[in-house]
């Protein structure tokens, strides 16, 4: 799949007659003779090729005047890979819609956070997606909308707020035009069976269970695993098969549970401010990297014959991420040359000590991550590491505070990456797994890591860093899914989730 798909109508016509769920997110069908949008896999019969008409969004296909189908809802489609692969200005534009930049700082704000103007942004979001940041954001809101209409028992108005609307005349407008329902009739069309739904017996107040699509295959234990096992004390948790976690959200705070399931990741999130639905869904999302194209990608590091049999074996491993860029480079810092539990040991000292408390009748979380303002100001005697570690910590935490160093998901890499390596104490590792986990880059590579170079050797691959770069140019864009593979030759409990 490449860049622009929508263009090319035979190959477009092909996956909507197959059903290929591949495809979803990558690009949108619009059926002229019915007015509606579909994901490619939609079930009902597909229309005739002369009707279809393909676009790159929901909110292009909205836009053009079709309406969401009812029967395949192609908002809730993955999102497409385009935007987490990629560090041009449409990838970082999308990654601050999704995290609601919009809704909350206007296309002006934006425009201020990419360096461009709004005149730039939007003409290069229309001429890829067929739709403006205020298009592409109206989408977003419609589609939280839709989820608290069905999820909650919230007043009308109080979603429409949530949302993001400015006007409940505006909410009503727009899920009319989006779902050609009124909100009322998409309340009463919401299946009642959900026993974790507020408002039904069961349910916690304020407490909001989705389903989380995700393109197949994919292979839960190092990605659960490798969470649960770094697993700071107080701000996450393995409980009763769901990694949990606390959030730090624009708006307020709020806990997460994830729990993996054979088509969809379960998630059950508690907001203290439904206004951060949308942001959370989507840090969810990144975290995970539910927006990946597992196929793709093990189809390129199939093609290293010493590679195709670990990809053979479980199919489908994705990179994980996190919710918060500072906090894994801080702890990035904390874990340098120590073991898991050692850093974890770190980490959760300064929760204890800095972090915000906040309250969690349902399991053990007890404080949001320090946030950089708030670390900048620890006495660095009081950190149990050694005195470079100290220099690297005070000095990372520093320049997050007061924006020198930008982790967010409008960060240009490379930039970032350079100021990261100016950074005392900063090497290739740690600015390597800082760009695969935080920043996203699926092309990061951990040459140097003991255990890459481990099963490098017990694989026959070449163990030096410089042979094992020169071989992995054969994986690229994808190095860092190729790090997950060579991971999980280990028995880390990284590797494997938790009983």
């Amino acid at each position: 799949m490449q860049k622009g798909m929508h263009t090319d109508t035979e190959r477009c016509v092909r996956a909507v007659q197959s059903k290929d769920a591949r495809f979803d997110g990558w690009f949108f069908t619009a059926v002229v003779t019915t007015g509606i949008y579909c994901r490619p896999s939609c079930p009902v019969v597909a229309p005739k090729p002369q009707n279809m008409r393909f676009y790159p969004s929901a909110a292009a296909c909205q836009q053009a005047g079709f309406r969401a189908c009812k029967r395949c809802r192609p908002d809730t489609s993955p999102g497409s890979p385009e935007w987490n692969q990629r560090a041009d200005l449409v990838a970082r534009a999308m990654r601050l819609i999704a995290d609601g930049v919009v809704d909350r700082e206007g296309v002006p704000g934006l425009a201020a956070r990419l360096g461009y103007s709004t005149r730039q942004i939007e003409r290069q979001l229309l001429a890829e997606l067929g739709a403006g940041p205020l298009a592409l954001a109206r989408a977003q809101r419609a589609q939280a909308a839709r989820l608290l209409i069905e999820t909650t028992p919230l007043p009308m108005a109080d979603i429409a707020f949530a949302a993001g609307f400015a006007s409940i005349r505006t909410f009503n407008d727009t899920v009319r035009e989006v779902f050609a329902l009124s909100p009322t009739d998409l309340r009463a069309r919401a299946p009642r069976s959900n026993p974790g739904t507020p408002g039904t017996p069961g349910g916690t107040v304020g407490a909001l269970t989705l389903r989380l699509p995700f393109r197949a295959p994919l292979n839960p234990d190092n990605l659960f695993g490798h969470l649960a096992a770094t697993a700071v004390p107080g701000v996450e948790e393995w409980r009763d098969g769901a990694y949990r976690r606390t959030l730090r959200l624009p708006y307020g705070h709020g806990i997460v549970a994830l729990t993996p399931q054979p088509d969809h990741i379960a998630c059950r999130l508690t907001l203290s401010d439904l206004r951060d639905l949308t942001v959370a869904i989507s840090r969810c999302r990144r975290m995970l990297d539910l927006d990946a194209d597992p196929v793709a990608i093990d189809d390129q590091l199939r093609t290293d014959p010493l590679l195709a049999p670990l990809v053979d074996k479980a199919p489908g491993r994705r990179v994980p991420r996190t919710v918060d860029e500072a906090e894994f480079a801080v702890r990035a810092v904390l874990g340098q040359q120590v073991s898991t539990a050692a850093a974890r040991t770190h980490a959760a000292r300064l929760v204890t000590a800095h972090g915000e408390q906040i309250d969690d009748p349902e399991g053990g979380l007890t404080h949001l991550f320090p946030a950089p303002e708030a670390l900048a100001s620890v006495d660095p005697e009081s950190l149990a590491m050694p005195r470079t570690r100290r220099t690297t910590f005070t000095t990372l935490v520093r320049q997050l505070a007061d924006g020198e160093v930008r982790l967010g998901p409008d960060s240009d890499w490379p930039q970032t990456r350079a100021r990261l390596l100016a950074l005392p104490g900063f090497g290739p590792w740690t600015v390597d797994v800082i760009a695969m986990r935080a920043l996203g880059d699926p092309d990061a590579f951990l040459p140097t890591d003991l255990g890459i170079r481990r099963a490098a050797q017990e694989l026959g691959l070449p163990s030096t860093p410089a042979a094992l770069t020169a071989r992995a140019t054969a994986w690229r864009p994808w190095r860092a899914y190729a790090v997950q593979y060579l991971w999980a030759t280990d028995s880390h409990p990284i590797n494997f989730l938790p009983v």
